[in-house]
C-alpha cells in the first residue's frame, strides 16, 4: 500500500519545494518554527492553483490550545476564508486546561468546516488520556489525527501511536508527525502506516543585519525538495 505523504511548509517557496520533491499533501502553515500558525491569505490562494491538496492550519496563535471566545470566532473566520480560497480541508485543535479536548470548542469549529476534510493537530498530544482523546476525534468527526503519541518526536511515540492505530482502526487515520525524516523512518516502520507527517526542512542562510535587527531569530528552515523527493522513495521501499 502507498504511504501518503503531507510536507508541512509555511511560505511560497516552501510550498514549490513540496510540489516539486513529489508530495501527496501540504499542510499550509505561517511560523513552522511556532508549530504552525494560520497562513495568509494570500498564501492559501497560492496554494489554491498548486495541483495537490493543501490543508491550512487554523491556529491564531502561538503557546497553548486554549482559545477564548474571540479567538474562536478568528479562526471561523479563517475557516471561511480557507473554504472561499477553495481549500478543501483544514487542521484543527484545541485543548482544556487539563489538556484534554475542547469538545465545545471543536464543535464550533467543525461546524463551520462542514463538507471540508478534517485533520486534528497535536493537541490530541496534549491529552493525559490518548485513548479518550482519539475516541472524541473521532466522534467529532475528524478523518485524521496528526500526533507525535505524546512524545517529543514520533520516533520516541512510537509505542502509544501503535496503539492508537490499533484503537482507531479503519475509522481514522493516525498520522505519525514530529521528527519525521529518512533517518528516523526505521524506528516507524513496525507501525501500519497510511500516512505520514514532515516538513522535509533545511536551514536557511542567516542575514546578519536583518538577524541584528530581531528580524531573523536565525533558525529559519525551508522544505527542501531533494528532501520530500528523499522520503518519498523511502517510503516507497
Amino acid at each position: 500500500m502507498t504511504i501518503l505523504l503531507e510536507v508541512a511548509v509555511d511560505d511560497a517557496p516552501g510550498l514549490a519545494e513540496a510540489v516539486a520533491g513529489g508530495a501527496d499533501r501540504v499542510e499550509l502553515c505561517a511560523a513552522l518554527a511556532l508549530g504552525g500558525l494560520t497562513p495568509t491569505l494570500g498564501l492559501m490562494r497560492q496554494a489554491a492553483g498548486c495541483g495537490m491538496p493543501c490543508y491550512p492550519i487554523i491556529r491564531p496563535r502561538s503557546g497553548d490550545f486554549r482559545f477564548a471566545a474571540a479567538e474562536v470566532e478568528v479562526m471561523r473566520a479563517d475557516i471561511r476564508a480557507a473554504r472561499d480560497c477553495g481549500l478543501t480541508g483544514v487542521v484543527l485543535g484545541a485543548s482544556r486546561p487539563d489538556g484534554r479536548l475542547d469538545e465545545a470548542v471543536l464543535r464550533l469549529l467543525v461546524a463551520e468546516a462542514a463538507g471540508m476534510d478534517l485533520t486534528l493537530h497535536r493537541a490530541i498530544d496534549l491529552c493525559p488520556d490518548k485513548r479518550a482523546g482519539v475516541e472524541q476525534a473521532i466522534a467529532l468527526g475528524f478523518r485524521r489525527i496528526l500526533s507525535s503519541g505524546g512524545a517529543r518526536s514520533a520516533a520516541e511515540g512510537v509505542e502509544t501511536l501503535a496503539t492508537m492505530m490499533e484503537q482507531a482502526g479503519d475509522r481514522a487515520v493516525i498520522m505519525p508527525g514530529a521528527g519525521v525524516s529518512v533517518e528516523s523512518l526505521a524506528a516507524l516502520r513496525r507501525l501500519p502506516l497510511r500516512e505520514i507527517h514532515a516538513s522535509c526542512s533545511t536551514p536557511l542562510p542567516t542575514d546578519p543585519l536583518a538577524l541584528s535587527f530581531g528580524f531573523q531569530s536565525g533558525a529559519e528552515k525551508r522544505t527542501d525538495r531533494g528532501r520530500v523527493a528523499a522520503l518519498r522513495a523511502a517510503l516507497a521501499h
